[in-house]
């Protein structure tokens, strides 16, 4: 399970920064979000898997929380990109 610690880590740190990075407004969402899947792309091929291929009825419990992060910390970005930017 370090994958995922590390997982957990890098976004949480990424989560920290998202008021600073909601003044860019769009290109920062973007970016932002780029920034998860390349760590759960990372975290999958760390645990033997391909990141898009796997359906969650057959995915190992690792793949099952990498879902579950990556749908978390999307929803709380989504969250503060969606308000108004100055």
């Amino acid at each position: 399970m370090r994958p995922l610690k590390a997982f957990i880590l890098v976004v949480a740190s990424i989560l920290s920064s998202a008021p600073q990075q909601e003044a860019a407004g769009p290109i920062a969402y973007g970016i932002c979000q780029t920034g998860y899947n390349v760590v759960v792309v990372a975290c999958y091929a760390a645990v033997g898997f391909t990141f898009g291929t796997i359906v969650a009825p057959v995915a190992p419990p690792a793949i099952l929380a990498y879902n579950t992060a990556l749908g978390t910390c999307s929803t709380a970005r989504s969250a503060v990109a969606s308000t108004s930017t100055p």
